[in-house]
């Protein structure tokens, strides 16, 4: 069996017949591969945290009736918007219209009767003064008059008491919103401050978005605030939605407050934020992602997406190419997701040359060439290859 050496010699022939002039080295460098490669430079980034969350009502009105009777009508359309105030379902106002009449019936009643005990108070003061009367008898007048103004305040009471369950036999919205179904139908009997509530009002413009965040994460983000690794963001706490489709929320939230307590069985804190909602494409109830810009780094080391692979133990790796022109793979310690890049927390640091382009043709330990590519920070692929002064072969370089 023949040795490598041996066997290298036609194929170092023939390069030397295929180059002409060109020595055997000059032959050798043109079989090393080429690589793009980006160096790492430390710049600011938001740093944000993905955290589960579901979309809740902004208001809920649970429509209960507050009188008794045969419910006559129903006037809206299920699903559809009503504003406050709107007319929703009509009781049958007979009984009531009795009752009011009633009452108004006793103020009358009243008011008649106080005046005939005013009068007769009034002639009982002027009769003591020619002793034509006693002190009891101006007492017992006096008195009667103070209760006849009682029994009018009393009868009016009564009075406004009866109009006002006449007016509830008009069941109206007490806030905007979309109504749902109608758990009732006319010719039913329903009842005051019943348990099941004839429909349900629900304000969806704007919505809360309801977020868990464990506490061990809280807390690593308050350390990074309070060593000074991350400063506050400039605008406040910027909250992104991510729609179960994967896509943005087109509108922005405002980050409400964090609850006081934490969730004893999910060792999690509940915190709120507030979005609009104008199409109608947040509905409660619905399961949703928040992208919570925490703060802002100002040293942050990114790396593409696109150059980190996963080896078979599920650590994170990249290829590096070292001050002698070699390809390396390191093991990266990952954080957070900005954008199409990763921040790297660990593996990495400023002036180290990252291969972003050609990462199947490098092989640890072998020479490469390299060449600066620019990357586009939005979507992680490299733009408009540079080539720098020493696209040379990195190896040749190291060697001057």
């Amino acid at each position: 069996m023949r040795s490598p050496i041996v066997r290298a010699v036609p194929l170092i022939a023939l390069l030397l017949a295929a180059c002409g002039e060109q020595n055997p080295q000059a032959a050798l460098q043109q079989m090393v591969p080429e690589v793009g490669i980006m160096t790492l430079k430390p710049q600011e980034a938001k740093i944000s945290t993905v955290l589960p969350g579901r979309v809740v009502a902004y208001q809920v009105s649970e429509v209960r009736p507050q009188v008794t009777g045969i419910l006559l009508k129903r006037d809206f359309v299920e699903g559809a918007e009503v504003r406050e105030g709107d007319l929703l379902y009509e009781i049958d106002p007979v009984q009531y219209k009795a009752g009011l009449a009633s009452a108004e019936a006793a103020v009358q009643r009243s008011e008649a009767t106080l005046v005939s005990v005013k009068l007769k108070a009034a002639r009982k003061t002027q009769l003591l003064q020619t002793n034509a009367a006693s002190q009891q008898d101006v007492d017992d007048a006096v008195a009667a008059y103070k209760q006849g103004e009682a029994d009018v305040k009393a009868a009016e009471a009564n009075r406004d008491t009866a109009a006002i369950s006449l007016d509830r036999t008009k069941v109206t919205a007490s806030i905007s919103g979309r109504i749902g179904k109608s758990s009732i139908t006319p010719g039913a009997l329903v009842t005051a401050s019943q348990a099941t509530a004839m429909t349900t009002i629900q304000q969806l413009d704007p919505v809360y978005v309801d977020l868990d965040q464990s506490t061990s994460e809280m807390e690593r983000l308050r350390n990074q605030i309070a060593s000074g690794r991350l400063k506050r963001p400039a605008e406040g706490v910027q909250v992104e939605l991510l729609m179960e489709s994967g896509r943005a929320y087109g509108h922005k939230g405002k980050y409400g407050f964090t609850d006081a307590s934490v969730n004893e069985s999910t060792g999690s804190v509940s915190s709120r934020a507030v979005f609009a909602n104008p199409e109608r494409a947040l509905l409660p109830g619905m399961y949703v992602r928040a992208r919570v810009v925490a703060g802002v780094d100002t040293a942050a080391i990114l790396v593409p997406q696109r150059a980190v692979s996963r080896n078979p133990l599920g650590q994170a790796v990249a290829m590096f190419v070292d001050k002698d022109g070699k390809v390396e793979q390191r093991t990266l310690e990952l954080g957070e997701d900005v954008g199409s890049n990763w921040l790297v927390r660990s593996g990495a640091k400023a002036g180290d040359r990252l291969v972003v382009e050609g990462t199947q043709k490098a092989r640890p330990g072998a020479p490469v060439k390299t060449v600066e590519v620019a990357v586009d920070p939005a979507t992680g692929l490299a733009v408009n290859p540079t080539r720098q002064a020493d696209a040379r072969p990195a190896a040749a370089t190291a060697e001057q």
